[in-house]
């Protein structure tokens, strides 16, 4: 571990795996046990270069990474975060753990660069579903749950640019707009091929649903098994 400079208001927080941590700054949004669920979710292939869309403080890539990082160790990440704060916070957390491997993007994924057009094989996206205005929230953090800087169908285009054909989006979401994420995704040309429910206690409602979609994959839905999340 390589010692880094933490701010006012910054933390290292343990991600429980390989004594491996995380840098938060605890003014701003942090991380839920639902990024780490959608990063057990994914499965990584051979030869794959993964996206983080609306990556936060990075924790889906890190914590996907770290899951894999013996079998797969120079897997490329690209992280893109609209908020420099939270860019900032990855970077240190990448250099923290001597990781190498991954880059950063600062910006609106609706601008995302000709340059990443059908380079990644993953995608993966923890997006703001709520749908809603501010309300009393701060605007940094409310932008993280909230569709106030960015849209399903912004998000669905933008996986859809960035995907080679036959890459896959791994993305979480409300489960009571599982219909819209289908029909958004499918408009896009990815086409749901995995959905996995999640609930809080044994036998509860769902409230989340995380799915995989494939650039140009065939109609065909498996739905696994639900997920239980009782820590939430």
């Amino acid at each position: 571990m390589k010692e880094v400079q933490l701010n006012e208001n910054e933390v290292l927080e343990d991600m429980l795996l390989n004594g491996l941590k995380i840098v938060q700054d605890t003014r701003l949004y942090r991380f839920t046990s639902d990024s780490v669920l959608l990063s057990r979710f994914a499965k990584p292939k051979k030869g794959d270069k993964v996206a983080d869309f609306c990556a936060g403080s990075g924790i889906v890539a890190f914590h996907f990474y770290a899951l894999h990082k013996e079998k797969f160790p120079d897997m490329p990440f690209t992280l893109f975060e609209l908020q420099e704060e939270l860019v900032a916070l990855s970077k240190k957390t990448a250099e923290y753990n001597g990781f190498t491997n991954f880059a950063f993007e600062q910006g609106r994924l609706q601008d995302i660069a000709k340059t990443y057009n059908e380079k990644f094989s993953l995608v993966l996206c923890n997006p703001p579903y709520e749908r809603g205005g501010l309300d009393n929230d701060e605007y940094q953090k409310a932008i993280c749950r909230k569709e106030i800087t960015i849209t399903l169908k912004e998000i669905a285009r933008a996986a859809s640019f960035a995907l080679k054909f036959g890459g896959r989006l791994c993305m979480l979401h409300r489960a009571d707009r599982l219909a819209e994420v289908c029909y958004t995704l499918k408009e896009c040309g990815l086409e749901v091929k995995k959905v996995q429910f999640v609930g809080g206690r044994y036998g509860s409602k769902p409230y989340l649903i995380m799915v995989e979609a494939v650039k140009g994959g065939k109609p065909h839905t498996e739905i696994l098994e639900t997920v239980w999340n009782s820590h939430d």
